[in-house]
């Protein structure tokens, strides 16, 4: 990968080692990765088309919408 990604973490995460997901976003794809893993940099993430990445969070918040968390 030539690109060097800047990591968001979720704002659901909290600051103890919880629930931590982060993501990067590029023009061609979303990456996603648990922030919780030692090797982080080098550990599995999870690559999805912008598009893809768009419909999931329109889903989570029509969910949310349905039923607040």
């Amino acid at each position: 990968m030539s690109a060097r990604l800047t990591w968001f973490k979720s704002s659901y995460s909290d600051q103890v080692g919880g629930d931590c997901v982060e993501i990067a976003a590029l023009p061609q794809a979303i990456h996603i990765r648990d922030s919780k893993l030692e090797l982080r940099e080098r550990g599995p993430r999870l690559n999805v088309p912008p598009k893809t990445w768009g419909t999931f969070i329109a889903e989570l918040r029509a969910s949310s919408a349905e039923r607040p968390l």
